[in-house]
């Protein structure tokens, strides 16, 4: 069977794979996407749709970071999806994380230009009237945003698809690729060039190439839950146990006495990996998690205890009751050689790997990134 050719053909629908899709096509490329399920089923819908900026470390981080934010919007606008641009709400419950909030904002956030405010007294007291004031203090990220994942990434493809012309072919496996051709469970097709964004799939494509570079993958259980009370939530809310997970924060020194706080009285929280997010949805329901398990592959067991102390957690902070409405496990590629890998793998093939969980974040820029170094 003859199949048009494509200038760049795109092995992966989730976000890096549809960034890559959208840099390709508005340089009037034509564009082909393979994605092996009906509809995208990985990391970029299973996460909570933070795309944050202030927590991602100076550097390449922060400017692909920076730079993915104002795509995020313009997507919103013209694929017709919802998007929160008021920021995040980290919220320090104990002096450690307090200090090191206030270290942030005296030091870090000044010198590389964060945008960032640090609330307290009666402006805490204000949020959400007094729900959250029995914390110290709380840190608004003014650029992060916040977006649906479910509804956004179909709403995007639908838009690529129809303003775009960008060529879908779900529900079809590409089993292997040479420069110039895939060959796929729906036949032989033919690109300019192939970029492989796959995930946490390191065995179908390309397993030799991948497999120097130690990638892991990390598993998350996560919760959609509705409160007892709306109080019509429309931030993300993270907590100081953030603050030793997201680079912004854990290269402080002030982060090491949250270290050890979390060691001598909370170590279970430090064995699961486990720092808060909250997620408003459009629907009025919150998005919870996450845990972190790191191996070569993706236990399918989910453990109790975990789940239980995420919504401790969650409960403590909005300061009410939860009802869980579903459960699942997130999944990302992890703990490879840097955040994210580009590969030049041969002439016409290239893969984009991220090795951390905020390919949301960044993703828009990666693809920007990766297309205008192959394309100008």
């Amino acid at each position: 069977m003859n199949h048009p050719h494509s200038d760049v053909a795109i092995v992966g629908a989730g976000i890096l794979g549809l960034s890559h899709a959208y840099a390709a096509a508005r340089r009037g490329l034509r564009v082909s996407v393979f994605e092996r399920s009906a509809t995208p089923l990985g990391a970029s819908v299973r996460n909570f749709g933070q795309a944050l900026v202030g927590g991602q470390p100076p550097g390449p981080m922060l400017e692909l970071a920076r730079a993915s934010r104002p795509l995020w919007a313009e997507w919103a606008e013209r694929a017709g999806f919802s998007i929160r641009r008021n920021g995040s709400l980290l919220f320090a419950r104990t002096e450690a994380e307090e200090a090191l909030l206030e270290a942030f904002i005296a030091g870090r956030a000044k010198t590389h230009g964060y945008r960032a405010e640090l609330l307290r007294g009666a402006a805490l007291d204000e949020l959400y009237d007094g729900a959250f004031s029995k914390h110290r203090a709380a840190l608004h990220s003014l650029d992060d945003q916040q977006l649906y994942s479910r509804e956004a990434l179909p709403a995007l493809i639908d838009w690529l698809r129809r303003e775009h012309d960008v060529q879908f072919h779900f529900s079809t496996l590409v089993r292997d690729i040479e420069p110039g051709v895939l060959r796929t469970t729906a036949g032989e097709f033919r690109a300019g060039h192939i970029v492989v964004c796959s995930g946490h799939d390191y065995q179908t494509l390309l397993a030799e190439q991948m497999a120097v570079l130690k990638p892991q993958v990390c598993r998350l259980q996560m919760l959609r839950a509705r409160a007892e009370r709306d109080i019509g939530l429309g931030h993300a809310v993270l907590t100081g146990l953030s603050c030793v997970h997201y680079g912004a924060f854990a290269e402080l020194p002030e982060a090491e006495a949250i270290r050890q706080q979390i060691l001598r009285e909370a170590p279970e929280l430090d064995t699961y990996g486990i720092h808060l997010l909250i997620s408003p949805t459009p629907h009025g329901e919150l998005i919870i998690g996450d845990s972190h398990d790191y191996g070569s592959d993706a236990s399918p067991f989910n453990a109790e205890a975990v789940d239980r102390l995420m919504l401790e957690l969650a409960e403590d902070t909005l300061g009410m009751r939860v009802e869980v409405l579903e459960r699942w496990q997130g999944v990302y590629g992890a703990r490879g050689p840097a955040p994210f890998s580009q590969l030049a793998i041969e002439p016409g093939i290239s893969a984009v790997l991220m090795h951390t969980g905020v390919g949301m974040s960044v993703g828009p820029a990666l693809g920007e990134r990766t297309i205008a170094g192959l394309f100008g």
